[in-house]
C-alpha cells in the first residue's frame, strides 16, 4: 500500500525529529568505540553512517517539500 502525500509528509518530519537525533547519538557512540580515529578515519565514519541513515528513507523524502499533487488547482486570475 502506498503512502499518501499527507502521510509520507507526517513521517517524514518524524524520522527528522526522532531519527536525526538518535543517528547522532549513534554515530558519536560509533567513534567514541573507536577511541577517536584519524580526522579522514573519523570523517569517513560519519558519511558511511549517514548514508546508512538516510538510503532508507529516501522514498518517504521524495516530493514532500512541494505541494500536495492531489490538491484542487484554482488559478485567481
Amino acid at each position: 500500500m502506498a503512502l499518501g502525500w499527507k502521510a509520507r509528509r507526517r513521517l517524514a518530519i518524524l524520522v527528522l525529529v526522532v531519527g536525526l537525533p538518535v543517528y547522532v547519538i549513534v554515530a558519536v557512540n560509533v567513534v567514541a568505540l573507536l577511541d577517536r580515529p584519524p580526522l579522514l578515519v573519523e570523517l569517513l565514519v560519519y558519511v558511511v553512517l549517514g548514508l546508512v541513515w538516510a538510503l532508507p528513507f529516501r522514498r518517504i523524502f521524495l516530493g514532500v517539500g512541494r505541494e500536495d499533487p492531489a490538491q484542487d488547482k484554482s488559478v485567481d486570475e
